[in-house]
């Protein structure tokens, strides 16, 4: 008789393991909010446009090199938003003390491979408030693991932005239609939001994405191409389009180097960043 491990081996050669994920279901926490070091920057203007960058670090195995690439990469330097997948919380703090930020980090739970917290942070320059977790439907094959989206709004001066950071399953995981009742349920919640929103992550599809474009979000980074790659089963996965930005009551700038991917991550991960400036 075949062990489930070898029947489920397409599965588990996608990063997820014969173990059992533990979930963390409680929308309360565990939470961790970190201070930005210094306090919170002073009031400014709203009218300036809005950097947002998001970054799937794997597992947050390479957090030196990712705060490497955040520092040194122009495009996501200053950052008002950033938005980051695959943290633990230790990773979290690391990055929001190197780049001088806050942060929020709510984990989904503790992953299987590496039995370590596994989720989505926020941070940035500005204040963070009411920082939530948004736990999704639907949990994933073989690990059962269950995803959450992170939530916070960012005092940006006069403007509050309520952000949320996502990272839906792989496709291997979960099937498509979950994944689209996985954002249906976001936007559900984003719906309840007084102001502007900002939607960034790592989607694991370019397609299913659609579904937040028909909540009336803008997706702003649709066409900027490739933003990650894996090695499956001994083949190497390239060109797919999984990291982006969507933004209610926020519009891309309108000039070149509004959107776009940094393809030098300096081997953080097997995601480059993204980022989009919005007014």
């Amino acid at each position: 008789m075949k062990s489930p491990c070898i029947a489920a081996a397409a599965v588990a050669a996608s990063g997820l393991a014969c173990a059992t994920a533990v979930n963390y279901l409680d929308p309360s926490g565990p939470s961790y909010v970190y201070a930005r070091e210094g306090g919170p920057l002073a009031r400014g203007s709203a009218s300036a446009p809005v950097r947002v960058v998001s970054f799937n670090i794997a597992y947050a195995v390479e957090i030196d090199r990712a705060i490497e690439v955040l520092r040194e990469s122009e495009p996501l330097r200053g950052a008002d938003i950033l938005a980051l997948q695959e943290m633990d919380a230790p990773g979290t703090e690391r990055i929001a003390r190197a780049l001088g930020m806050s942060a929020v980090y709510f984990p989904s739970g503790i992953h299987p491979k590496h039995e370590r917290d596994f989720g989505c942070a926020i941070l940035s320059p500005w204040p963070l408030d009411e920082p939530r977790k948004v736990v999704l439907p639907h949990g994933a094959r073989v690990s059962g693991l269950r995803r959450a989206a992170v939530s916070a709004t960012v005092a940006r001066g006069s403007q509050r932005i309520r952000v949320y950071s996502l990272h839906l399953p792989s496709p291997l995981a979960i099937s498509g239609g979950s994944r689209k009742a996985q954002l249906r349920a976001l936007a559900a919640d984003a719906a309840t939001a007084p102001g502007p929103v900002v939607i960034a992550g790592d989607f694991n599809s370019h397609d299913k994405v659609e579904e937040l474009a028909k909540a009336g979000f803008a997706w702003v980074t649709r066409d900027v191409g490739p933003t990650a790659r894996f090695r499956l089963l001994g083949i190497d996965l390239a060109g797919l389009s999984y990291d982006h930005v969507l933004a209610k009551g926020l519009r891309p700038v309108a000039e070149p180097g509004a959107t776009g991917v940094v393809s030098d991550n300096r081997g953080a991960s097997d995601h480059n960043p993204v980022w989009a400036v919005l007014h």
